[in-house]
Formats: C-alpha cells, structure tokens, sequence
C-alpha cells in the first residue's frame, strides 16, 4: 500500500508538483533519430577492421606500426591453428 507524505508542508507539496518552467527562448535542436555521431578513432578502427590484408601488408611494408603488429598478430594465429 502506497501512503502519502505527511511531513511536507501544502506549499512544498505544490512546488513538487509544479514542472518548472523553460526560461530559453530558443529550443535547443535535438539529434534526429537517424542520425549517428562516431567519433574519430571509431572511424579508424572502423577503416582498420574493414581493411583488407593485402591494404594492411601494403601499409606495412610502407613502415606503418599498427599495420606490422595486426600481420604479426594474424601470423602468430595462424601458426596457433
């Protein structure tokens, strides 16, 4: 059972209740739901995953880190298998 509070004066009760009103005379415009934001390393790592290994052998031999420790990654389980 649900019981009211009773220790509240009727002014503070009536404040509770009231929503406050909206002192901006501008709306703030809100994101539509279609819409998606990514960040900056979400689009590399996106460009990472999508890459193809021959792109990331390619990247490697052009002195990229990333790219030489993915290949020695895919090698090392490869020769686990």
């Amino acid at each position: 059972m649900i019981s009211a509070i009773s220790n509240l004066a009727p002014a503070q009760l009536a404040a509770q209740a009231a929503p406050a009103p909206q002192t901006s005379s501008q709306a703030t415009p809100q994101p539509s739901a279609d819409t998606v934001q990514i960040s900056n390393s979400a689009k590399a790592l996106l460009q990472e995953t999508l890459e193809t290994t021959v792109q990331t052998a390619q990247e490697a031999r052009g002195g990229d880190i990333q790219a030489m420790h993915l290949l020695a990654k895919e090698s090392a389980a490869k020769a686990a298998k």
